[in-house]
């Protein structure tokens, strides 16, 4: 089973297979920086930082655009709430940051441990913010989570 959530559908539609692999330095740092990048944003207007709590932080992601310190054609800030977002749900779920590659690009992905369960928490905040879908933060992060339960296998003696 292939979960892609975040993207506008256009890998839904590619035929190869998906070629999946780690995070490399670059990507690693990238990533980072977009982290420190919406921390300092946030802590230049607020006052405060993310601390990796999924309450403080879903809160924080979501005053960010309801004050609009972050608006819908800010890309670049909308991804790095993406990448916030997405440390969320590595944390709850058990997920990690991949690379998924396909014949229409690269992308920074989570995967549940070895399977074919991906999302694409990047994407999800900016595509919907870009497309004028004000779907709350939270919203997204439930719905992103409900998605990647449904393909988790249950606990033997659950």
């Amino acid at each position: 089973m292939l979960l892609l959530l975040g993207l506008s559908g256009t890998h839904a539609g590619a035929q190869e297979a998906p070629v999946i692999g780690e995070l490399s330095s670059i990507d690693r740092q990238y990533m980072q920086r977009q982290r420190d990048g919406i921390a300092e944003l946030a802590a230049q207007h607020f006052g405060v930082r993310f601390s990796g709590t999924k309450d403080n932080d879903l809160g924080l992601l979501q005053r960010l655009l309801d004050e609009q310190v972050v608006v819908n054609q800010q890309t670049r800030e909308l991804q790095a709430m993406g990448v916030i977002l997405g440390d969320l749900l590595a944390a709850e779920y058990g997920l990690h940051w991949v690379i998924y590659s396909d014949k229409l690009g690269r992308s920074h992905a989570l995967r549940y441990r070895d399977s074919d369960n991906y999302l694409f928490p990047v994407t999800m905040i900016s595509r919907r913010r870009e497309a004028g879908n004000l779907t709350p933060v939270a919203d997204i992060y439930a719905r992103a989570g409900a998605a990647i339960s449904e393909s988790i296998p249950a606990l033997p003696f659950q």
